[in-house]
């Protein structure tokens, strides 16, 4: 009865996007994790407009009065009032409005945030109309929403790309045996654009360009058909607004140094790992899950430089999501495996 009315949550709490499922119903929201405030008085705009996609679309693009916001950035929380705001009306979107009765929530977090950290997530969390909150490593998350078979002896590999944070995680026998998270992901790459085409154009572009650039011309390996696309931005000499053109080459150039710390994270991962796990690891291989598992050749970069094989989980924007929908499937067998926030300082 308690799950008809008020049935349990799955939050996929990314720096990028944020994704909720309820049990039995799947995925059910997916949007931007922005909001939009006045500036200086911290007050939110009015309803349907201060958070997710339409929030999203002011970034860059606001007046003096109005700013629009991130709360969290490199996978952890950096403004927790606004946090709660997004928590709170992602919540109540996604569940049933039941007097006295608050969901069960489940909450997928990155595996290399300190308790501190820990603690923020759980308290906004329960502030923001939660009942009990439990935690669970993107990284674990993933390996179970792509199906992988984490549970049995032997080596399972897992590189989670999201917005803010990259996690790697072996599992064995249920357990991460190895995990190493870099706060490189996909911001950086859109950051990576941004000062490359200021570099080398002379040309100052927003985030939101950069992240078309990306999605139109980047790719990690060289590709059978190379692409070109117009880029508009402001002289950074001249003052002006000025055209360029772009090639996948020269963004592939821009995104080099963050996908190397990526691939030399997952060879860390690798080093640590047992001889026996890291024979496991050669014929089984890692599956790349996240956002920036979308980026085209990554795969075949990652085969190369570690040597083991590499594929993309089917859709793996939602790896996440699915793996936490998963546990809460089975919350009243798996509660002990989570961390409830009560460990965290």
């Amino acid at each position: 009865m308690r799950q008809k009315l008020c049935p349990d949550l799955a939050i996929d709490l990314g720096t990028a996007n944020t994704l909720v499922s309820v049990e039995g119903e799947g995925i059910v929201l997916n949007e931007p994790s922005v909001v939009a405030l006045h500036k200086g008085t911290r007050r939110v705009l009015g309803k349907g407009v201060a958070v997710g996609k339409l929030a999203k679309q002011m970034l860059g693009r606001t007046p003096e009065s109005i700013t629009a916001v991130r709360p969290l950035k490199d996978g952890v929380i950096t403004d927790f009032e606004l946090c709660e705001v997004m928590l709170r009306y992602f919540i109540q979107k996604a569940s049933r409005n039941v007097r006295g009765m608050r969901p069960r929530v489940i909450i997928a977090i990155p595996g290399g945030i300190t308790p501190v950290e820990k603690r923020a997530v759980f308290n906004s969390a329960e502030r923001s109309g939660a009942g009990k909150v439990y935690l669970i490593e993107e990284s674990k998350a993933a390996g179970i929403g792509a199906g992988l078979p984490i549970s049995e002896p032997m080596a399972s590999m897992v590189c989670d790309i999201g917005g803010g944070t990259s996690d790697v995680a072996i599992f064995s026998m249920g357990e991460i045996v190895v995990a190493e998270t870099v706060r490189v992901a996909g911001d950086e790459l859109d950051e990576a654009i941004v000062e490359y085409m200021k570099q080398h154009f002379s040309l100052r572009i927003g985030s939101q360009t950069a992240e078309q650039i990306k999605l139109r011309l980047g790719s990690a390996f060289p590709q059978e058909q190379e692409l070109t696309t117009e880029v508009r931005g402001l002289d950074t000499i001249s003052g002006v607004p000025r055209k360029a053109i772009v090639t996948s080459e020269e963004i592939r150039e821009a995104l080099r140094p963050p996908l190397e710390a990526i691939v030399n994270c997952a060879k860390t991962a690798i080093e640590r790992c047992k001889p026996e796990l890291v024979a496991d690891i050669v014929d089984n291989g890692l599956v790349l899950t996240g956002g920036g598992a979308l980026l085209r050749g990554l795969d075949r970069l990652m085969h190369e430089q570690l040597g083991i094989p590499v594929r993309v989980a089917d859709e793996p924007l939602y790896t996440v999501a699915r793996g936490a929908a998963i546990c809460l499937e089975h919350l009243n067998e798996w509660r002990d495996q989570f961390d409830t926030g009560q460990k965290a300082a």
